[in-house]
């Protein structure tokens, strides 16, 4: 495969291949890396995109595994072809990334929860929709209270934590958290979500 590489001398190659491109790009030539990302960008997203069947999921793959290899490079031997290996690291960034949403779906499902621990949830309900709801209900709070809840349960700080951010006491952290959940159960149970 001929690829167009910049030399030592800063003039292009025609002739290099991509064995040469990698070798200058692990040297930590910054072109030669570029030119290799640009070449590949393609084939990354396009293995992402099918991995997760989501334009924006497959871009934030591609995006990972992109940064990922700005140090990978340097420790890749070079066994195999450079597509097999990266087709590796997409998987990989894959599978990541569906980890991690189920984590966040997850604990934003508990969040869900613990906020409105009375407050029903309508069968065959969309919780990415109720946990929108939620979020859009808390940016109507005071402010000191919507803070409480986002450092609370958008980060997952605890109230000593929280209450250094906010600089209060904790014991105030925790009257925003108990009013937040009092509003918040208010404004979900209104027609219409507010």
């Amino acid at each position: 495969m001929v690829t167009r590489i910049l030399d030592t001398s800063g003039l292009m190659d025609d002739t290099a291949d991509v064995s040469t491109l990698v070798a200058q790009a692990r040297a930590g030539d910054r072109t030669a890396f570029s030119v290799l990302v640009e070449q590949n960008y393609d084939f990354i997203h396009r293995i992402a995109w099918r991995w997760s069947g989501n334009r924006n999921d497959a871009e934030d793959i591609a995006q990972d595994v992109c940064i990922k290899l700005g140090s990978a490079i340097r420790q890749w031997r070079g066994q195999g072809a450079l597509r097999t290996w990266l087709y590796q690291m997409t998987l990989n960034a894959a599978r990541d990334h569906m980890r991690r949403y189920s984590r966040e779906k997850r604990k934003a499902e508990a969040y869900h929860r613990e906020l409105l621990n009375d407050v029903p949830v309508a069968d065959g309900s969309d919780i990415d929709a109720d946990v929108g709801a939620l979020w859009a209900a808390v940016k109507t709070l005071p402010d000191k209270t919507a803070d409480a809840v986002l450092l609370v349960y958008g980060e997952g700080l605890n109230h000593a934590h929280a209450a250094e951010v906010l600089d209060c006491a904790e014991a105030t952290v925790s009257w925003h958290i108990h009013d937040a959940k009092k509003r918040l159960k208010r404004i979900l149970r209104a027609p219409e979500g507010f």
